[in-house]
């Protein structure tokens, strides 16, 4: 583990940004206990997720759909919290960074670090807009 004060940038660049932080397990189970779709960021103190996947997160935040939820937990920090959101994953292996889509407690999208580790900012945040319009949109009767 890195001392918390050395990660505290890194947690705010995507709390700042309107997610909520799941640092136990229990919140991470209150969070997908929630109807609807819930955005799980896995954080990282990686080059990848400093200089692609956060910022690819908060430029997909302008998207006029979003998940109903979105939350985050922070891999080599917050262990509790990180195996707890991996378990719901469906048994694809862990890898920090990732993002996940769940709908009601469902995986249905999943963003492992090898996507993200080639990819630029703008194009996660670019295949993260086209899953929130695919995972989280609303649909009328």
């Amino acid at each position: 583990m890195y001392p918390e004060i050395m990660v505290i940038p890194m947690r705010e660049e995507l709390t700042r940004a309107g997610i909520g932080e799941a640092r136990t397990a229990a919140e991470v189970d209150a969070a997908l206990a929630k109807p609807g779709t819930t955005m799980v960021v896995v954080n990282s103190i990686c080059g990848c997720a400093a200089g692609k996947m956060r910022p690819g997160v908060r430029m997909a935040l302008s998207n006029p759909t979003l998940p109903d939820q979105s939350i985050t937990v922070f891999a080599g920090q917050d262990r509790e919290a990180t195996e707890k959101a991996r378990g719901y994953f469906g048994g694809h292996p862990p890898t920090s960074p990732s993002i996940a889509i769940l709908r009601d407690g469902q995986l249905v999208y999943l963003m492992q670090r090898s996507a993200i580790e080639t990819s630029t900012a703008p194009a996660i945040a670019q295949e993260l807009q086209r899953a929130f319009d695919t995972y989280c949109a609303k649909t009328t009767a």
